[in-house]
This record gives structure tokens, sequence and C-alpha cells, in this order.
């Protein structure tokens, strides 16, 4: 899906953590709030240019308020004015 969401309300549920973004206690996407329950599980993704490998995503599994799970990703490339967090799925 990879649609842009946008950090809402006050506060994070988790602190920055070994380089990682704290993640926001609800997120507002297509009109709607998510607000987050529970990270299930969090990983990483690298890429490779030139040789070097370079930390691209921070990918979050999360469970919301209303018992959906969706997995988002926060892009550490994202230019300047593009959103830095993605909604990838959601499962309700």
């Amino acid at each position: 899906m990879s649609r842009p969401i946008t950090p809402a309300g006050d506060g994070f549920l988790t602190e920055a953590n070994g380089g990682a973004p704290p993640v926001p206690r609800a997120f507002i996407w297509d009109g709607r709030t998510l607000t987050i329950a529970a990270v299930l599980r969090s990983w990483r993704w690298s890429k490779t240019d030139r040789g070097d490998k370079y930390l691209k995503r921070h990918w979050f599994e999360l469970q919301t308020s209303d018992g959906a799970t969706i997995e988002v990703y926060y892009d550490r490339e994202s230019r300047r004015g593009s959103p830095p967090w993605w909604l990838y799925a959601i499962r309700e």
C-alpha cells in the first residue's frame, strides 16, 4: 500500500533507541486516527550502494486500540518536505 501517515497527538509510545525513531502514540491516515496500543515487533531494512551498507527504513508492526494490526515504516531517506512515516499494511 505505502501511503503517507502523519504522527498525531502528544507524546510517543516508545523512546528513540539505537537510531530508531520514537513511535508516536497515534497516526492520522485518510482522515482516520490510528491510536497505537502496542509495538508487536520491529526490524530494520538496509540497502547497499557502491559497496557501502546504509540503514534505509525502520519497520514496526503495531497493534491499534481498536484491535487492528498495522505495519508502518520510517524512511530515513525521506526528502525535505516528504513524510518520513508510511503505512504499508493494515489488517482489521
